[in-house]
């Protein structure tokens, strides 16, 4: 190889390692941010946290039960139909069918293999206690196997009660007031 050529080869990789130190430079400036005096977060003390405003009063059960609505709560719990089924005697998908939960043995489905957690908990879904359960099920039940991180606005909740309540022969009237 002849000088010239290896003159070549090193001109272009110089090129390069300076258009991107010039890269680098500018988006330095483009994306400058300052440098604080003292680093760290700035975290609220305890007497912050005290004075801080509580958090929204919640809502009875009953009162919401009174304003919900089925027909919005169909449309919210499309999302459990990835793995439930709500028509009468449609059986086990990759979790039990909701047809009739309200009032049913809590983990007496036949045919679906209900966590142990579940299993011990005993009773019977009630309104309240699915509430509870749609809100954070790993909380309620420790070891599910519902993958469902919960519903966190109230109101949902309450318009899903309101529809998985409809979806029995006999649904039990909800509370008006």
């Amino acid at each position: 190889m002849d000088s010239f050529e290896f003159n070549k080869q090193a001109g272009s990789v110089l090129a390069t390692l300076l258009f991107v130190m010039a890269l680098g430079i500018f988006s330095d400036v483009l994306y400058n941010s300052p440098v604080p005096k003292i680093p760290g977060y700035a975290l609220p003390s305890a007497t912050e946290a005290a004075a801080a405003p509580s958090a929204e009063k919640a809502v009875p059960l009953p009162e919401l039960l009174a304003k919900a609505d089925a027909k919005k709560g169909a449309d919210d719990a499309k999302v459990c139909s990835a793995c439930h089924n709500f028509e009468k005697g449609a059986g086990v998908k990759i979790g039990p069918p909701l047809y009739g939960v309200v009032g049913r043995a809590k983990g007496s489905y036949a045919g679906f293999a209900y966590s142990d957690g579940l299993k011990k908990k005993g009773g019977n879904w009630e309104l309240a206690d699915i509430n509870t359960f749609i809100t954070n099920p790993k909380a309620y039940v420790e070891g599910t196997k519902m993958a469902y991180p919960g519903q966190a606005d109230a109101g949902k909740r309450a318009d899903i009660l309101a529809y998985l309540n409809t979806l029995a022969d006999s649904p039990a009237p909800l509370p008006t007031k």
